[in-house]
C-alpha cells in the first residue's frame, strides 16, 4: 500500500484534476488498473474497485451514446459508492455532468489525461510498480560502468567515493554516493538511485561536498540504474586468502534478490577504478558465456605442461 499527494501524482503522469475529491491524498493499495466496461453496463459483481479506474474513448463513446441522463446517473450513483481510489479519463475527454455529480456527492477524486488510453495504462502501471515496489537504503556508492550497475559498499572511509570520482571522470556515470535508495521492480531485479535531496553531490574527504554534474557536465550522472553487480571492498588482510582465479562465485542478497558480488581487497598502489572497469567487463562476458577463469582451468587440464615429472 502506499499513500501519494494528488498534486504529486498528477505531477508526476501530467494529469489534469477536475475533482480533488475534497482529499490531499491518494490510498493505492495495487499497482493493476481497471477498465469498468462491464460495470457501466452494470454488472458489479466482483468489481475490482481497490484500483484505479481508467475510463477511455470505447467506456465514453458507450456513456454518451447509449444510457441517456437518468441511466447515467443510475450507474454512477452505484459506481462512486465503491471506495475507488481515483478515475482517470484518457484522451482529454469531456466527462457527463453525471459522472462529476456522482464523484462530487462520494468524494472520488477524477483526473484526465491527454495520452491515449493504452499509453495512459502503461505509464500509469509502470509508474505504480515503482511506487509499490518494496525498497531500502543502503550506505555506499552506485555507479553506472560501462553499462553495468556496480554498487560499492564497505565500511566508512574505505574509499568508496573516491573510486566512484575516479570513475567519473574516466568517462562512467554517477547514480548515487553515501546512501542508495535501492527498490525491488521484480522478483529478480534491483534498481538503486540517490535520496532526492542529495543528487549529483559527493563528499570527498579533505575537499568537501561536490556537485559532480556542475563539475564535469550532464553525462556524468544518471537518475536511477538496475543494480547488476555488488563490490565489496575492505582493507587488505595479509592472514586472509582472496579469490585468484575467480572460480568461486559469491552473492549477496537484497530484499530478496540474489546479486554477484565481489569482495576488493584495498592497499596502496591499487588503481581501484581499472579494477573495477575490469570486473565490469568480465562481468558482462559471463552473462555472454564467457568465463575466463574456467577456460584457462581447462587449458591447464588438458596441457601436458603442468603434468607432474
Amino acid at each position: 500500500m502506499a499513500i501519494i499527494a494528488i498534486d504529486k501524482f498528477t505531477r508526476e503522469l501530467e494529469l489534469e484534476v477536475l475533482y480533488d475529491g475534497g482529499r490531499q491524498e491518494i490510498e493505492i493499495l495495487t499497482a493493476n488498473l481497471n477498465r469498468p466496461g462491464l460495470q457501466l453496463a452494470g454488472y458489479f459483481d466482483y468489481f475490482a474497485a481497490d484500483r484505479i479506474q481508467v475510463i477511455g474513448k470505447v467506456e465514453m463513446t458507450y456513456i454518451t451514446e447509449t444510457m441517456d441522463s437518468g441511466k447515467r446517473q443510475e450507474v454512477f450513483e452505484r459506481f462512486f459508492s465503491y471506495e475507488i481510489p481515483c478515475v482517470i479519463i484518457s484522451r482529454n475527454l469531456e466527462p457527463p455532468e453525471e459522472l462529476l455529480e456522482a464523484a462530487r456527492r462520494y468524494g472520488r477524486p477524477v483526473l484526465r489525461s491527454r495520452l491515449v488510453t493504452t499509453k495512459l495504462v502503461h505509464d500509469t502501471v509502470s509508474y505504480l510498480d515503482l511506487l509499490l515496489a518494496l525498497r531500502v537504503t543502503r550506505p555506499g556508492a552506485l555507479i553506472d560502468v560501462g553499462g553495468v550497475g556496480m554498487l560499492l559498499v564497505g565500511e566508512s572511509g574505505i574509499g568508496k567515493s573516491e573510486t566512484a570520482l575516479e570513475l567519473v571522470k574516466r568517462g562512467h556515470r554517477l547514480v548515487a554516493d553515501d546512501v542508495v535508495e535501492i527498490c525491488r521492480i521484480s522478483k529478480d531485479q534491483l534498481r538503486g538511485r540517490s535520496p532526492g535531496s542529495i543528487q549529483n553531490f559527493m563528499e570527498i574527504r579533505g575537499v568537501g561536498i561536490i556537485n559532480i554534474q556542475q563539475m564535469y557536465g550532464i553525462d556524468s550522472v544518471i537518475a536511477q540504474k538496475n543494480i547488476n553487480l555488488v563490490i565489496e571492498l575492505e582493507n587488505w588482510d595479509n592472514s586472509k586468502q582472496y579469490d585468484r582465479l575467480g572460480l568461486n562465485e559469491e552473492w549477496a542478497t537484497v530484499l530478496g534478490v540474489k546479486l554477484r558480488k565481489l569482495t576488493v581487497p584495498v592497499r596502496p598502489g591499487r588503481n581501484l577504478a581499472i579494477i573495477m572497469e575490469v570486473a565490469a567487463h568480465n562481468y558482462r562476458l559471463k552473462n555472454m558465456g564467457y568465463n575466463a577463469a574456467m577456460e584457462l582451468d581447462r587449458r591447464v587440464r588438458e596441457s601436458d605442461e603442468f603434468e607432474l615429472m
